[in-house]
């Protein structure tokens, strides 16, 4: 079974009242609560808590994590980040939400900026499934259509991902890749976009199975990590004379 961490700073639900209202349990009690429902086994963890509630133990009892943050990027510990990408490195699963693209964790695994355009003005958004045989996308039909959602826009300043799963189309006319996969040492690595504060989106059934099949996607591969550096030879070596 897939374990599971959703993770969320749980700062816009303390200071906006619009937010406490659409999600009275947080974001990242809406995300684990449809995740425990599909069968994973699902803890939560917030930036205020002890060690961000990544402990080393957690963090070990994790298979896949999830990350939403927007307001306090900054206040993400860099030991925290570094063990981290230490897990991701290791096989752990990272699936990225919306804002979380200018997380730490994301842009030390990306190397980039991780910069973009972006707009609230209610745009339509409609995710265009891009990869249709991919495993995140199964029941999905041919788009996602969003009625309200804040816009991002091109350039997204990523590395071209492995794979491009979906790509959006907004009212107001800019497209971006909404959904990319990595491979990082041992680790996938899934980006999503869909997520602002504001709007219901994870209660949408459709992004809600994306998040389900890409935490079954992003699950650890049972091998452990390269090892590096000077190597002994593995056959005898002759000596040329």
């Amino acid at each position: 079974m897939v374990r599971v961490t959703v993770w969320n700073e749980n700062r816009h639900e303390q200071k906006n009242p619009v937010v406490k209202e659409i999600y009275p349990q947080g974001i990242h009690g809406t995300i684990a609560a449809f995740l425990e429902e599909e069968g994973f086994p699902t803890r939560k963890a917030t930036l205020d808590q002890e060690e961000h509630g990544l402990t080393e133990e957690v963090l070990q009892e994790t298979d896949v994590l999830v990350w939403w943050g927007h307001l306090a990027h900054d206040e993400v510990k860099d030991e925290i980040v570094a063990k981290v990408k230490e897990r991701v490195l290791d096989g752990m699963g990272l699936i990225v939400l919306h804002s979380g693209h200018f997380s730490k964790i994301f842009k030390t695994l990306m190397g980039t900026s991780c910069d973009l355009k972006w707009r609230e003005a209610d745009d339509k958004e409609r995710l265009w499934v891009v990869e249709p045989s991919h495993p995140i996308t199964e029941g999905i039909s041919e788009f996602i259509e969003l009625e309200r959602e804040e816009m991002y826009g091109e350039h997204f300043d990523i590395p071209a991902p492995d794979e491009l799963i979906f790509t959006s189309w907004f009212e107001g006319g800019e497209v971006f890749r909404s959904g990319c996969t990595y491979k990082r040492g041992n680790g996938k690595v899934f980006y999503f976009r869909p997520g602002h504060e504001t709007y219901p989106t994870y209660y949408n059934k459709e992004i809600q199975r994306v998040i389900k099949n890409a935490v079954q996607w992003a699950k650890p591969v049972d091998r452990k990590r390269p090892v590096y550096g000077n190597a002994k030879p593995l056959e005898r070596i002759a000596v040329k004379k």
